[in-house]
């Protein structure tokens, strides 16, 4: 497998866990560091750190029922240990709220930037994602 195509299955796995709802990957994939650090278009809107991101990623993907998504255009740079992954994003589903026994439709078109360190394993340290549409 080349260096563009193991960087791009854990990007996959990343959003596969919100098909799956199988999160075990999630803790493999990030690097447990104090210099990991993300940050999303969905509030709150800080620097999160390792454990907030995995939490919220948890919270947001159980919420979305019938979740997929598809990259678009993803643009690898690997510079030595470190890459820069951009790319488009759609992802859709059905945003539910389980009190009010109701859905709403969701399509979200955005972007997304992950850095990923390799030790010895490609680690995501960084992720930035933000919508296009409303």
């Amino acid at each position: 497998m080349s260096e563009n195509e193991e960087i791009i299955k854990i990007i996959e796995a990343f959003f596969e866990s919100g098909k799956t709802k199988d999160f075990s990957h999630l803790k493999e994939i990030h690097l447990n560091d104090s210099k990991f650090s993300s940050f999303s278009d969905l509030p709150p809107y800080d620097l999160k750190d390792f454990q907030t991101t995995l939490d919220l990623e948890q919270l947001k993907f159980i919420s979305i029922s019938d979740y997929s998504y598809e990259v678009k255009k993803p643009k690898i740079a690997v510079y030595g240990n470190t890459a820069v992954v951009a790319l488009e994003l759609n992802q859709k589903g059905m945003l539910v709220n389980n009190k009010a026994f109701t859905g709403e439709h969701l399509s979200i078109e955005g972007r997304a930037t992950f850095v990923l360190v390799k030790l010895p394993t490609w680690k995501i340290v960084h992720i930035h994602m933000s919508r296009i549409n409303g």
